[in-house]
């Protein structure tokens, strides 16, 4: 079993292709039981967050794994596999250990160093934990990653240099009011993302902060923090002809804001200037409208652009990390080597054995009257020259434990030798292998 990637993300991908393709964190669960079901992974995690989309799993055939996600993502968003491929990247073996050790770290995402990248990491895999899709190997490599995300930012202090989406979206609103005093904002939708922009907006003095949501009573949980104000969704129109800044980050599959909507608004706020900031994928608010006279509009794609002024003081922190990764990598092939190595020296031993006491039968079977002393040169032969043909071999192979090519050593001998090995590599859900999270996060 081999650890593999498929997925797409900003780098690989525009802004409409990653929104065409994102899961909802309801889908989630079905799509894991879909693509464990397939017959070609044994486990599987999905990681889906406003940045990237990617598919983590095990596989016995490597290709045959990659081609049973790339068909799961082109059929469950109904795109063309060829239409799809170029956008997409696979990663096996090693660079898809190192890949998910880079991302939880923070060193795969749009703002080097993020922090929020690592709960993303933890909660997709405690999904898949309850969804009953993980296995030993993912539990193994999603737990060393959880590690080593802390241990990077706990020894680098990355974190304090890194600047989140929702800290960028912050910072841009202050760059272009100046000041949040006496300013009405309202944040459109009451989920994780918008509540990270509050706590940054009170950091920066806002005081007058109007939540809309479909759930009222979540709005109203949110705002009770700080003493805002939760208003209904129905009175989005009116909330947007008060507001001096819009934050928008919901789970909508449409435009929650349209064009023709902002032209009207407009007329009655008198041309007021209007900021809106959509932190949304699927977007929210519809991009045309930063073609209306006094309206400023930004999306994830100009924050992107900002992301990439605030990069100096990370990649000194990040050069670290790269070094942490390499070191935890070692580690984690040394095991998941060894899944390999030494139950195949087992194996080989109890063939070795096997063939080496049917042979002995046969022929004392051909000397009747030897006498004990015989029988036992004859037996200390045998030991002798099985343990003699299989000494290098086998100091070879726990030397590969070691090095990326031993479970390919292992299994060329398996093929070789006919030999049935179990690797224990079924889920497992006890002990150091189970999904607990909380071991690996206290690392």
């Amino acid at each position: 079993m081999f650890p593999i990637i498929v997925g797409l993300n900003y780098r690989t991908a525009p802004l409409e292709v990653l929104e065409r393709m994102s899961l909802h964190h309801s889908q989630i669960p079905s799509s894991l039981q879909e693509l464990r079901g397939n017959g070609s992974l044994e486990g599987v995690v999905i990681v889906s967050t406003c940045n990237r989309l990617e598919i983590y799993a095990v596989a016995s055939q490597v290709k045959d794994g990659i081609n049973a996600i790339q068909d799961f993502l082109a059929k469950h968003n109904h795109i063309e596999k060829k239409e799809l491929c170029p956008y997409l990247y696979d990663y096996s073996f090693n660079l898809a250990v190192k890949h998910l050790f880079r991302v939880a770290s923070g060193l795969d995402s749009m703002v080097l160093g993020e922090t929020e990248i690592l709960g993303q990491v933890a909660r997709a895999y405690e999904t898949a934990c309850t969804a009953g899709v993980s296995h030993k190997i993912i539990n193994v490599w999603f737990q060393k990653a959880l590690a080593v995300g802390k241990k990077a930012r706990s020894q680098t202090g990355i974190d304090q240099f890194s600047i989140s989406i929702s800290n960028i979206a912050v910072l841009l609103a202050k760059q272009l009011i100046e000041s949040f005093q006496e300013k009405k904002i309202l944040l459109l939708g009451a989920g994780e993302m918008n509540e990270l922009i509050m706590k940054h907006l009170v950091s920066h003095g806002a005081s007058i902060v109007m939540i809309a949501n479909r759930s009222l009573d979540k709005a109203k949980k949110l705002a009770a923090e700080y003493r805002f104000e939760a208003v209904p969704f129905n009175e989005l129109k009116l909330c947007l002809q008060e507001a001096d800044i819009v934050f928008s980050a919901t789970s909508s599959k449409r435009y929650l804001i349209t064009e023709d909507e902002i032209v009207e608004i407009m007329k009655v706020r008198q041309q007021r200037p209007l900021l809106l900031i959509d932190i949304a994928l699927p977007r929210d608010i519809d991009p045309k409208v930063k073609n209306i006279e006094c309206v400023s509009h930004y999306d994830m794609g100009d924050l992107r652009n900002v992301a990439d002024n605030n990069q100096n003081a990370r990649k000194m922190a990040a050069q670290e990390i790269e070094r942490i990764t390499e070191e935890e990598m070692v580690h984690f092939n040394k095991w998941h080597n060894s899944l390999f190595i030494f139950p195949t020296i087992q194996a080989l031993q109890e063939h070795a054995e096997g063939i080496k006491n049917s042979q002995i039968n046969q022929a004392l079977a051909k000397l009747p009257g030897i006498t004990q002393q015989q029988e036992k040169v004859i037996r200390s032969l045998a030991n002798s020259i099985v343990n003699q043909l299989f000494h290098h071999p086998f100091l070879k192979l726990k030397e590969a434990a070691n090095i990326s090519q031993g479970s390919i050593y292992a299994e060329t001998l398996q093929e070789l030798f006919h030999l049935v090995v179990d690797n224990g590599m079924r889920n497992q859900q006890g002990n150091q292998n189970s999904c607990d999270l909380k071991e690996a996060s206290n690392k």
